[in-house]
């Protein structure tokens, strides 16, 4: 339920329950006031103060009120009263006319025995003209005038009307019922006040708190609030905020560890042939090269330093460009099964003299189209083939090509029967600087990028490079590459492509 629509109940609510509680109070002072539930429909009529008659009724009192005081003799007239009576039945009342201790009149409207004996004695002061009496169960309210016939003997005259007993209840409860209605809409403000809150004040608490912990740098917690309105929306996207805040932070706090790390891996792979190159040299000064053979040898050696470390900051500088997506890609379509017999030709003399075999299983027939930069592509070729080379330990070292197409991808297998990659190294592999020989030696190691640009140019065509090893048996490294296929499914003609 949304925020709208809770504080049009909550408003709502308040304005009927207020309407009710009105309604019903107007209900209980006029019951109390007339002694007819029926006289409500007709509240605007009821006199101000309390009064048993209707207002027609009133003024038929009025007149035999008048006639009580100037002729009171007239009330002795019976078709006089009739008259009158007739009048007050309309009015659900009746007329009653007593002298002394004799009934003059009494209308046929009450026919009740004991009504002689439950009027009140003569006050000829009149100080109490109005008031209640019952008999039995049924409550009757009067209005009365006592007054003296003309012979000197006294004589009073009612106009009596049935009231219910219910209006004698409310009558006498009235303050109560007044004071429970009013805390009836007391709690119930409070109610919608205490739900209102909940739904809206609490969440938003609740936010400004969590507001406070991500201020503070406390990212460390959860943000709860299951609600299906505008606060659970709201709590939702604060909640994704502060997960992405989380992930930036821990993302960060890893570029740091690898920022570390990396200057640590720099400084250690640099500083192993500056040494040599300073140990070599010196050997020179020294006159430790003391013939044309060892000079030559310290040469060739200091040269060779040289060209590793040239390499190696070669292959830094290509992989933070490449990390930094600042080296541009040239695509065009390639038929990769052309590209990798010209990339195996090119090798297979050099792989010959280092006594090892490579063969090409091609496992499809014709050209395969796919969208690739040719330098990186045969960079990524050159780098995986490269660290196969360096794990080699069987006496016939064998390097194996398959390519595996499918609908839309093309899955290039090369595998080697060296020392294999153990498990636990297998998954890091990929990540720059990693070598899976602790002693980072580079002679036999290399650089430790040679897989991670691998990976980056991969990641750079929208493919995806993995790895599955067993030990001492070989290791096989697979990336895939995007298919190119026309719009009808087929697959283009190769002519126009490089290779």
């Amino acid at each position: 339920m949304s925020i709208r629509i809770k504080l049009l109940l909550s408003y709502t609510g308040m304005l009927v329950i207020s309407l009710l509680m009105i309604v019903l109070t107007a209900a209980l002072f006029t019951i109390a006031s007339t002694g007819d539930v029926h006289s409500f429909r007709d509240f605007y009529k009821v006199h101000y103060q309390i009064n048993p008659l209707t207002e027609q009724g009133e003024s038929i009192f009025l007149d035999l009120k008048y006639l009580a005081k100037n002729d009171p003799d007239e009330l002795q007239n019976k078709a006089l009263l009739r008259d009158y009576d007739f009048k007050l039945r309309a009015e659900k009342s009746g007329l009653y006319v007593r002298h002394e201790s004799d009934q003059i009149y009494e209308s046929l409207t009450f026919n009740q025995p004991e009504l002689k004996q439950a009027l009140p004695p003569y006050d000829l002061g009149n100080s109490k003209i109005r008031s209640t009496f019952n008999i039995g169960a049924r409550f009757y309210a009067y209005a009365k005038f006592d007054f003296m016939f003309k012979d000197g003997t006294k004589g009073g005259v009612f106009v009596i009307r049935e009231r219910s007993p219910f209006a004698e209840v409310v009558r006498n409860l009235l303050p109560i019922l007044s004071i429970i209605l009013v805390g009836v809409l007391v709690i119930a403000n409070i109610l919608l006040y205490r739900w209102l809150t909940r739904s809206v004040i609490k969440p938003l608490h609740l936010l400004r708190d969590s507001a406070e912990r991500i201020k503070d740098g406390n990212l460390q917690f959860e943000l709860n609030l299951h609600s299906k309105d505008e606060m659970g929306q709201l709590s939702g996207a604060f909640e994704s905020m502060r997960q992405r805040l989380q992930e930036s932070v821990q993302l960060q706090l890893q570029y740091e560890e690898n920022r570390k790390e990396l200057i640590s891996n720099i400084s250690h792979d640099l500083r192993t042939p500056i040494t040599n190159i300073k140990g070599y040299i010196e050997g020179i000064r020294d006159g430790v090269a003391d013939t044309p053979e060892k000079m030559e040898k310290y040469v060739n050696i200091i040269y060779a330093k040289a060209v590793d470390m040239d390499k190696l900051v070669d292959e830094l500088f290509l992989y933070s460009k490449l990390d930094l997506n600042q080296v541009p890609f040239t695509f065009e379509p390639v038929n990769i099964v052309r590209f990798l017999d010209d990339c195996i030709e090119e090798l297979r003399y050099d792989l010959e003299d280092q006594g090892v075999g490579i063969t090409w299983n091609q496992h499809e027939a014709g050209e395969v189209l796919v969208i690739a930069d040719l330098e990186k592509l045969k960079r990524t070729v050159l780098n995986i083939i490269g660290n196969s080379l360096k794990y080699m330990d069987k006496p016939q070292k064998e390097i194996r090509v398959s390519l595996m197409p499918t609908a839309d991808t093309v899955t290039v297998e090369i595998t080697d029967n060296g020392r294999g990659i153990p498990q636990d190294a297998l998954p890091h592999i990929f990540e720059r600087f990693y070598r899976a020989e602790s002693s980072r030696n580079s002679a036999t190691g290399g650089s430790g990028l040679g897989l991670a640009i691998a990976s980056q140019i991969i990641e750079g065509h929208g493919g995806s490079i993995w790895a599955a090893s067993q030990e001492g048996e070989g290791t096989s490294i697979f990336f895939t590459l995007k298919r190119l296929m026309n719009e009808g499914g087929m697959e283009l003609d190769d002519t126009n492509s490089n290779h």
